[in-house]
């Protein structure tokens, strides 16, 4: 937390992750713009939010994107904010509030560290047999090459279901993407939804997860999750994100994969 504390307590740090706030996956370049400050002094910045947690980052080609991180900035909100005076603590929850109300379109990033190889990790996320360990019994199948379906088994026993996801790009054991169903029957019943509730949120568009994985040191793997291509106000992404009540999101799925892999057993259901 004392790393969290600090990179927020800098002006131009702040103002950095309002920009990602506003405009997810920014480059370097991009983030220079209009800042007034040197590209050399971004660059540091950027260095300490990462260090944090707070901002975590991928590559497009050449390009090196930044993503805004909230679940350490929600984490002390949810934890300490209540025990500072507000005066103090205004310039977090101004955005923290921003940051569960998004304007535009929203990103979900995430990154976590596992005592692992990238091969184990890779699959972790591919093999059936695995995710169901870490995923409430909820399976995945598919070969896994670019354009291929990724079936759904919903329980153990159960048939794989279709429901036109689709492989984007497949590059063992570095890269995985693929697209994110929408809402079914099965989620309405979760949630207490009515039919026209359900209708109204099915017809958001499917969004899309990207997995990279780099080698972060001996036996230890750096895992960063991205998942966009939502559109503004969506309850998929409060969904994913876990803010939605009844939903513990990817970051209940990830810390039940890095448990796995790092102990050999499950966390409770």
């Amino acid at each position: 937390m004392d790393e969290v504390f600090k990179a927020l307590a800098d002006d131009s740090r702040r103002e950095l992750l309002d920009r990602l706030n506003s405009r997810n996956g920014q480059t370097l370049r991009e983030l220079c713009e209009g800042l007034g400050m040197a590209r050399q002094s971004v660059s540091k910045h950027l260095a300490v939010l990462e260090a944090a947690g707070l901002v975590t980052t991928t590559w497009r080609g050449r390009e090196k994107l930044h993503y805004l991180d909230a679940a350490p900035i929600n984490a002390i909100a949810e934890r300490w904010i209540d025990r500072y005076h507000r005066g103090h603590a205004r310039a977090l929850a101004d955005l923290k509030r921003a940051l569960e109300d998004p304007m535009g379109n929203p990103v979900f990033a995430y990154t976590t560290y596992i005592a692992t190889t990238p091969e184990r990790l890779w699959q972790a996320l591919t093999d059936p047999e695995f995710t169901r360990q870490y995923w409430g019994g909820v399976a995945l199948h598919s070969d896994w090459r670019p354009d291929s379906p990724v079936l759904w088994q919903d329980a153990p026993g159960e048939e794989f279901k279709d429901y036109g996801d689709r492989v984007l790009r497949a590059e063992p054991p570095r890269l995985l993407s693929y697209t994110w169903h929408t809402f079914r029957p099965e989620h309405a019943q979760h949630f207490g939804w009515s039919d026209e509730e359900l209708a109204e949120r099915a017809r958001e568009p499917r969004s899309k997860v990207t997995f990279t994985i780099e080698p972060a040191g001996p036996q230890t793997v750096k895992l960063t999750l991205i998942h966009d291509d939502f559109v503004p106000g969506s309850v998929m992404h409060e969904a994913i994100s876990g803010r939605l009540e009844g939903s513990g999101g990817w970051p209940e799925l990830l810390a039940g994969l890095k448990t796995l892999l790092e102990t050999g057993v499950p966390l409770p259901a």
